[in-house]
């Protein structure tokens, strides 16, 4: 880690664990989110990891 950079709060990384474990999105798909929306923003969180969890192979 450099000078620049600064390690993120615990809160956080609690809101990471919970956006993977409730959605099952990648983490650095969940940090990305919690970075761009902030992690106070639980319910909007929520909706994009849904919109970005792959869905399951469609049935031919």
């Amino acid at each position: 880690m450099t000078d620049g950079q600064k390690k993120p709060p615990a809160a956080t990384e609690e809101v990471v664990r919970r956006l993977v474990n409730k959605t099952g999105i990648p983490d650095a798909q969940a940090r990305e989110l919690v970075a761009f929306l902030g992690p106070n923003n639980w319910t909007s969180l929520l909706r994009e990891a849904r919109i970005l969890k792959p869905k399951g192979p469609k049935a031919v």
